[in-house]
């Protein structure tokens, strides 16, 4: 299997590199941009290597026949259009969360959900773009991100294997990564699928394959990076109780804080999966072993105190 690496920043994201993690805010910020500093922080804190937005352009995101339909809202009931604009960040706010995140020293980006979305965020210099798993069958909006030069992750959530291919052919698999997902918030466990991980390992060899999850809980992720997941998305929140569709299928910053510090034990537990006996292991082989081979004799008497 080829040992496919992309650079995002200064961290590449492929097989035998430290696993990616990214702490999507998304729109869990509800427009404002005290939450939006306080999730940063959150995602320092756990040791998150990326924080990633959602930027839209409303009008171009909603359709016109949703724009005037009235919706209860945490600011009261207001037209659907003006609940879009009301959560999407402009010029302003993240002009401070360029500034922010720099300062924190923790890379930040976006998913662009239109065109007009991505000449938006090229401002900011990101250092990968995202595809949501809505856009994956939006040829225009892939070749857009792509044609920055950039990374493109592309999550897989809602999509046949033939939609997938379709988008890996459109947008080649130069600085290509691959994230299985399942797009539904939150996500019951037997329909997580892990093992697609796998799948799509075998089928896209040359580009990293990572995982995206909704689900509740931390479990399922872990066991992602034990399949072989390069880079893991998690949403995070400071309360999963709080207003908005993402909140339920979020990691709360102390549950942030667990996964990241696994995901850094699994690593090391892994290994590189040539048997060995460690130093550590000899005094129980010593002392436990009844029969011990001419070999492993003759190891003993190499490591024996007096050096004999």
């Amino acid at each position: 299997m080829t040992n496919a690496c992309v650079r995002i920043g200064h961290h590449a994201v492929g097989e035998g590199e430290p696993v990616f993690i990214i702490a999507e805010i998304g729109i869990n910020h509800n427009g404002s941009l005290a939450i939006a500093r306080k999730l940063i922080d959150g995602a320092v804190l756990a040791g998150c290597d990326a924080v990633k937005f959602q930027k839209r352009t409303p009008e171009l995101c909603v359709p016109r026949d949703q724009w005037d339909i009235e919706r209860d809202t945490p600011w009261g009931r207001m037209k659907y259009i003006d609940y879009r604009r009301r959560v999407e960040f402009g010029q302003s706010e993240y002009v401070e969360i360029d500034r922010y995140c720099r300062e924190r020293e923790i890379l930040w980006f976006a998913s662009c959900w239109d065109e007009e979305a991505v000449e938006f965020m090229e401002k900011f210099d990101p250092p990968c773009y995202k595809a949501a798993s809505a856009s994956l069958t939006d040829t225009t909006l892939l070749l857009k991100k792509k044609g920055t030069g950039r990374p493109l992750i592309i999550s897989t959530g809602m999509s046949t294997r033939e939609e997938i291919d379709q988008a890996v052919t459109a947008v080649g698999r130069e600085n290509l990564l691959i994230a299985h997902s399942t797009s539904t918030y939150p996500c019951p466990p037997g329909e997580l699928n892990l093992k697609v991980i796998q799948t799509l390992r075998g089928e896209y060899p040359d580009c990293p394959i990572g995982y995206s999850g909704h689900e509740v809980g931390l479990s399922p992720t872990w066991a992602a990076v034990s399949l072989g997941a390069t880079f893991v998305e998690r949403h995070i929140t400071l309360d999963r109780a709080m207003w908005g569709s993402d909140q339920a299928a979020s990691v709360e910053i102390s549950g942030f804080m667990r996964l990241v510090s696994n995901i850094r034990d699994i690593e090391k537990a892994m290994g590189d999966g040539v048997k060995r006996v460690y130093e550590t292991e000899m005094g129980q082989r010593i002392k436990l072993r009844r029969v011990r081979s001419a070999n492993a004799s003759m190891e003993l008497h190499q490591v024996s105190p007096n050096g004999h």
